[in-house]
C-alpha cells in the first residue's frame, strides 16, 4: 500500500509539473542563448505587480494544460516584471508601456511579434501559432500594410496590435481604416477611444474629427468627459521629469486652467503627485498627499476608499495612519460590503495587532468570498495565522 501510496504522489506530482506554462528562473540575457542554442523564439510575460488583468492570466490561463502543452514545447518562457530589475530596461526597448503585454523575441534579441490584454485560452494559443509563421508576425503585417493592404479586418486586427505601443503608426492604420467608414459602429468607437492616450497622437486627430459619430452611439457629455481626461493625462505627462523626479507645477496649473477651475486642478494635482509618489515608493509624500485628499471621505466611492485603504496596508506602517486606512475601509464597507473591503480590514487590523477585530472580519470576508464564489485562499491562512 505504501508503494502504490508512493506512486500515485508521484504521478500526481508529474501531472502538476506537466500542467502550465514553465517560465524560467534567470536572467534576459541566458534565456536569449537557450533560445538561440534550440532555435526557438522567446515569450515574454511583460507585467507589473499592481495589474489585475495581469492576476486574472497568472490565475486562470497560464496553469492551463492545453497552454503549458504548446508554450513549453515551443518557447522558451519568461515572466517579467517591467518595473523592476532589468525589466525596466527592457521596458524601454521593447516600447511597453501598457500591461500585461506578450512578447515574442528571437534569439538575437528582435522582436517578432506582440499582443497585449486579458487574453482567453483558445485566443492565447492561436496568438502563440501566428507568432510562429512568418507571414502572421507584426513585421510582416506592418510590410503588408505600407504595401498598400485596405482590408478592413486587417486593418483592425493591426490598429489593436500597435495602437499602445507605437501610437503614430496605429494613427496611420486607423487613418486608412476610417476612410472607408461611412458610420461608425461601436467597436470602432471603443477601437479608437481605446486608442487615445495623447492630446499629441495622431489617434487624437481622428476622435475630434469623428466626434459628430461617436456622439450617435455615445452620449456628448460622456465625450467631453472623455476628450478632459485625455488632456489632462498628457499634462500631467508634460509636467513630471522622470529623470528628477519633480514637478512642474507652474505648467500644470497654468494649463489644466484652461478646462477647469483652479481649486479642480490643485486636487487634481495632488492626486497625481500622490498616485506618482506611490509608484517611484516615496511612501511618506504618498502617505502625506492621501491623507490630505481623504479628510473629507464622503464623495469617495466604496472602491476608491478600499483602494487607498489597502495600499495603506501594502506600505505605510505608521500606525495613526492605520487607524485612518481602517476608517476608509470601514466607510468603504457601509458604501458597499463586499469580500474585498472585508478583507482589507482584517488585514489592517492584523497588522496594528487588533488580532480580535482581525479575526472577525477575516471570517466575515470568507463568509462573503464563498457567497460570491471567489477565492479566498490568502484570508483563510491570514485567519489560520491568529
Amino acid at each position: 500500500m505504501k508503494k502504490i501510496a508512493i506512486l500515485t504522489s508521484l504521478f500526481i506530482g508529474v501531472l502538476s509539473w506537466a500542467q502550465g506554462i514553465k517560465f524560467e528562473d534567470s536572467n534576459f540575457a541566458a534565456i536569449l542563448a537557450k533560445a538561440k542554442k534550440e532555435n526557438k523564439l522567446v515569450f515574454i510575460d511583460a507585467y507589473a505587480s499592481w495589474c489585475g488583468p495581469c492576476k486574472l492570466m497568472v490565475k486562470n490561463i497560464f496553469p492551463l494544460q492545453t497552454v503549458g502543452d504548446y508554450y513549453n514545447s515551443h518557447f522558451i518562457n519568461a515572466k517579467i516584471d517591467m518595473e523592476k530589475g532589468e525589466g525596466i530596461g527592457l521596458a524601454k526597448k521593447y516600447n511597453v508601456k501598457a500591461f500585461p503585454t506578450y512578447l515574442f523575441i528571437n534569439g538575437n534579441g528582435e522582436e517578432v511579434h506582440r499582443t497585449l490584454g486579458y487574453v482567453e485560452e483558445k485566443d492565447f494559443i492561436q496568438f502563440a501559432k501566428d507568432a510562429e509563421d512568418p507571414n502572421k508576425r507584426l513585421t510582416s503585417l506592418k510590410q503588408n500594410f505600407e504595401k498598400g493592404e485596405k482590408d478592413p479586418e486587417f486593418l483592425k486586427n493591426l490598429a489593436g496590435l500597435t495602437i499602445y505601443n507605437d501610437a503614430e503608426f496605429a494613427g496611420r492604420v486607423l487613418e486608412r481604416y476610417f476612410q472607408q467608414k461611412t458610420t461608425l459602429d461601436q467597436e470602432d468607437v471603443q477601437m479608437l477611444l481605446s486608442g487615445v492616450q495623447s492630446t499629441d497622437s495622431p489617434v487624437y486627430k481622428i476622435f475630434q474629427s469623428k466626434k459628430a459619430d461617436i456622439i450617435k452611439i455615445f452620449p456628448e457629455d460622456r465625450y467631453e468627459k472623455f476628450d478632459k481626461s485625455v488632456k489632462l493625462n498628457t499634462i500631467a505627462k508634460k509636467a513630471y521629469n522622470a529623470d528628477t523626479k519633480t514637478w512642474n507645477d507652474s505648467y500644470f496649473m497654468t494649463e489644466t486652467q484652461k478646462f477647469m477651475t483652479k481649486e479642480e486642478a490643485e486636487k487634481i494635482l495632488k492626486r497625481a503627485k500622490a498616485s506618482r509618489a506611490l509608484k517611484d515608493k516615496d511612501i511618506p509624500t504618498y502617505e502625506k498627499l492621501t491623507i490630505e485628499l481623504y479628510q473629507d471621505t464622503s464623495k469617495a466611492t466604496s472602491d476608491e476608499l478600499n483602494s487607498i485603504a489597502w495600499n495603506f496596508f501594502e506600505n505605510v506602517n505608521n500606525k495613526p495612519s492605520l487607524q485612518l486606512a481602517i476608517a476608509w475601509a470601514q466607510e468603504s464597507v457601509k458604501k458597499k460590503e463586499g469580500y474585498a473591503n472585508t478583507d482589507t480590514l482584517a488585514n489592517l487590523y492584523n497588522k496594528i495587532g487588533d488580532k480580535s477585530n482581525a479575526k472577525i472580519w477575516a471570517e466575515k470576508a470568507i463568509q462573503l468570498a464563498k457567497a460570491a464564489g471567489e477565492d479566498f485562499g490568502d484570508t483563510e491562512k491570514l485567519l489560520k495565522s491568529l
